[in-house]
């Protein structure tokens, strides 16, 4: 055998070498995550139909209501530390994520409906609404619809409806970056690619966060925003909630805000890449006795804001009499 054909033998072994090792690691890592995503949690049949959740801890009711890219695991990570406050938290699957099916009203007043199906099915009177993301707009339907069900309303970088003339200084989503978007969120090796060669990028476009904040932050909120984007893995059973919550930005509409009788904290931060900074804030100014919290930096996932947020969450509850 000559040299040459050696050494492209060599190479096509190595390639296929690490072909192999790659579909090895990735399998590995997917059903880790499916395992994971499925850990501790129950569909509830409800008169809404079937709903995916988990719940931890004893005292105040409080519904957690996750963001794109989530589900009760995502919602319950972000929110079990507030079960040693006194807080009972319920963590539920929207519709299109893991085990919550989509159904053909997928919008957050349905969603806001299946809310209160939730808690009827669990016995459950009335229940502080913490919306993050895109969770927010559910979250502020329930307390439009259904205000006698909510005792408080947090909004956590909500995305949320704001006047043209409400400054913003985040860029406009392009349809064309939305589509490229989808893509990598509709396949779970697309995504678990972009996270290892790419995690800047993915930190950065799909999870709306400088990646220089994080790289500044400390090794536990590093730790913490790294866990929250591969918890996103398995993405593909989170598909259609996916998609519809992608599409959420452009078709909101105006709600009557000043009806709102919940008491109501928003908090953002100004350089959050999905623009919820004026959003949040013009929503508070309009809800009658909001309270809104603004941080400079912080990106979408609130890097170095972790406990405060938490603290300012529980300190909201208690002022507002929630029991």
């Amino acid at each position: 055998m000559t040299r040459s054909r050696w050494l492209l033998w060599a190479a096509l072994f190595g390639a296929a070498a690490g072909v192999l090792a790659v579909r090895w690691q990735f399998g590995c890592d997917l059903a880790s995550a499916a395992a994971r995503a499925a850990h501790g949690s129950t569909v509830v049949t409800t008169r809404c139909g079937p709903i995916e959740m988990q719940q931890a801890g004893d005292g105040i009711p409080l519904l957690m209501i996750h963001g794109s890219g989530g589900g009760h695991d995502q919602g319950m990570d972000w929110a079990r530390p507030l079960t040693r406050e006194g807080i009972r938290v319920i963590a539920m699957s929207r519709f299109g994520y893991l085990r919550t099916p989509r159904p053909a009203d997928a919008s957050p007043q349905a969603q806001a409906d299946a809310h209160v199906c939730l808690l009827d099915a669990l016995g459950i009177g009335k229940a502080a609404a913490v919306g993050v993301s895109a969770g927010a707009a559910s979250a502020l339907q329930m307390a439009l619809r259904h205000p006698e069900r909510v005792s408080a309303l947090v909004l956590v970088v909500p995305i949320a409806w704001k006047p043209g003339d409400v400054a913003d200084s985040a860029p406009q989503v392009s349809d064309q970056k939305d589509e490229w978007l989808l893509r990598l969120l509709g396949s779970d090796f697309l995504y678990w690619v972009g996270l290892r060669v790419a995690r800047d990028q993915v930190f950065r476009h799909v999870l709306a966060t400088p990646s220089e904040l994080i790289d500044a932050a400390s090794e536990r909120e590093q730790a913490r925003v790294n866990a929250m984007a591969e918890r996103v893995l398995p993405v593909s059973p989170r598909a259609l909630g996916l998609r519809d919550d992608t599409r959420l930005g452009k078709g909101l509409r105006p709600v009557a805000l000043e009806t709102v009788r919940v008491p109501t904290l928003a908090i953002s931060a100004r350089d959050d890449g999905f623009g919820t900074y004026a959003g949040a804030q013009y929503t508070a100014s309009r809800i009658p006795g909001a309270r809104f919290i603004g941080y400079e930096h912080g990106g979408h996932l609130l890097v170095g804001h972790d406990e405060a947020v938490r603290d300012a969450i529980v300190g909201w509850l208690r002022s507002a009499g929630v029991r």
